[in-house]
């Protein structure tokens, strides 16, 4: 019931802030090219998606949640739903970081919305407004939409025909790719490398894809598929879950790859994904 919410306490966190400052080192850029490397075209100068491994929180092992995140309630609202999702982004590019310099990210609790939905009850939306900035200037701006839910028994999407597409990839996620993009982001959630928790605790199938690895794979592939133009808008929105060891399949759905998805090995829609270049 949304009654059990405290919506207008949770609203206060707007405009809480957090600023973290990190540096893309040429270790990171090395590692991040090896471990995405073989599942698409990197700019290898800097490649895509690489913001979302500064500065993440480092938080002591005994302030974590039951699910390997920090505990709510510090610049995070403590939305009383235990699960959580990244649910999708919009990503501004106007610069790229340069390598070895400091850069600042600074977050803010942009909103906190609560919706009802007659599959999942109470759902609550945290949004993020996430800014890097190098030298005082603005590099990325990245709008981040956390949704918080009840547990839910896993129904696997249903299965479609195959799609169109001028470009397809298809990779299959392992484990060692799963812990790798988890240590490079120091991203604690167990469903991404604990077997047990994930199947027991959440009850999935087996362990999650990284929304935003996957969503680093599309933004790669956009750009690699349009080489004279610069990627300036990214946006995208998970659909469903991911799982280790199974297809995933990576589409550019137009010539001016504007469009882009991906789906599962039954042909479910996993992710939508929209691009925006400059010349």
């Amino acid at each position: 019931m949304s009654d059990e919410i405290p919506i207008d306490h949770l609203r206060t966190w707007i405009g809480k802030q957090d600023r973290q400052t990190d540096i893309i080192t040429p270790e990171l850029l090395k590692r991040f090219n090896a471990t995405l490397g073989g599942y698409a075209n990197l700019n290898t100068e800097l490649p895509l998606g690489i913001h979302w491994c500064l500065a993440q929180p480092s938080v002591a092992q005994d302030s974590l949640g039951e699910d390997g995140h920090p505990a709510k309630g510090g610049f995070m609202p403590p939305v009383p739903l235990p699960r959580r999702m990244w649910a999708s982004s919009k990503i501004q590019f106007y610069e790229a970081p340069s390598i070895g310099v400091s850069v600042e990210k600074i977050s803010t609790i942009a909103d906190v919305v609560l919706k009802q939905s007659a599959a999942s009850g109470s759902l609550v939306f945290v949004h993020v407004d996430n800014k890097y900035v190098q030298d005082n200037k603005s590099l990325i701006e990245d709008r981040q939409v956390i949704v918080y839910r009840n547990p839910s028994a896993f129904k696997q999407t249903d299965p479609e025909d195959p799609q169109v597409s001028n470009h397809s990839f298809s990779i299959v996620p392992d484990s060692t790719l799963l812990f790798r993009y988890s240590a490079m982001t120091f991203n604690g959630h167990r469903i991404h490398y604990d077997q047990n928790y994930v199947t027991d605790g959440e009850g999935y199938p087996g362990l999650v894809v990284h929304g935003p690895l996957t969503a680093t794979l599309l933004m790669n592939i956009a750009q690699a598929s349009q080489p004279n133009k610069t990627l300036r808008k990214f946006e995208f929105r998970g659909t469903a879950p991911a799982f280790v060891d199974q297809t995933l399949e990576l589409l550019v759905k137009d010539d001016a790859a504007k469009s882009l998805e991906a789906r599962n090995h039954h042909g479910a829609l996993i992710m939508s994904a929209s691009a925006e270049y400059s010349d």
